[in-house]
């Protein structure tokens, strides 16, 4: 996964300390949104997307194919983002509405520590399309084709993949409440996302009709 965080995070320090906002997508509605300090835990959940896709990825020859060929259009999905990072940069100016909320609703410790982790590792860059939309959409799916096609007889089947488009609802939702993210960053990443996993269908469509093995030989992945 380092292949897919390390563009994000170099990306996002070059942008804060070398790069000017080129175009400012923000609306009116940006600053009308309130703050919502729970929030904060949706947002970080993103990141159990990551070991979740992992753990649950089939253990078969189908299932390391689609893995790997999920890590690698996850990889080109965020180069694509971070070239509108790069060449349309812009700063996310809107933290200094939680200094505001906090006067009067502040936050518990959780959410304080929660809030400065994120403020500390990442900066106020990079915003749209939104890698947190792009990257939990496409790992969303793709759990979702797995846990549907493996695992519909489980009875835990349906509760965790409701448990998981809950949570992906609240993130898509957090990014806003917690003064990450613009609206249009929203809409932008879920477009992406649709475009990604578009085509992504299409290759799980070749593993599925080629085989992972004929598809590796296909492909110069085996000897």
């Amino acid at each position: 996964m380092f292949s897919i965080g390390a563009p994000y995070f170099i990306s996002n320090n070059i942008a804060a300390h070398y790069l000017e906002t080129v175009w400012d997508p923000e609306i009116a509605i940006d600053r009308s949104l309130p703050v919502i300090n729970w929030m904060i835990i949706p947002y970080v959940a993103l990141y159990l997307f990551y070991p979740a896709t992992l753990a649950l990825a089939p253990r078969d020859d189908r299932g390391r194919m689609e893995l790997a060929l999920g890590v690698q259009g996850l990889f080109m999905a965020t180069m694509f983002c971070v070239l509108f990072f790069l060449l349309l940069p812009a700063e996310i100016d809107l933290r200094d509405q939680l200094d505001t909320h906090w006067e009067t609703k502040p936050p518990n410790w959780l959410e304080e520590a929660l809030f400065t982790f994120i403020h500390v590792s990442d900066n106020p860059w990079n915003a749209w399309p939104s890698l947190h939309i792009v990257h939990s959409t496409l790992l969303a799916r793709l759990i979702t084709h797995w846990v549907q096609r493996d695992h519909h007889e489980s009875r835990f089947a349906k509760p965790f993949l409701v448990l998981l488009w809950v949570e992906w609802a609240l993130l898509c939702v957090s990014i806003l409440a917690t003064k990450q993210h613009y609206l249009f960053d929203l809409v932008t990443g879920l477009v992406v996302a649709f475009l990604f996993w578009t085509m992504f269908t299409k290759v799980i469509d070749m593993v599925e009709k080629s085989g992972p093995d004929k598809l590796a030989s296909e492909s110069g992945w085996s000897n």
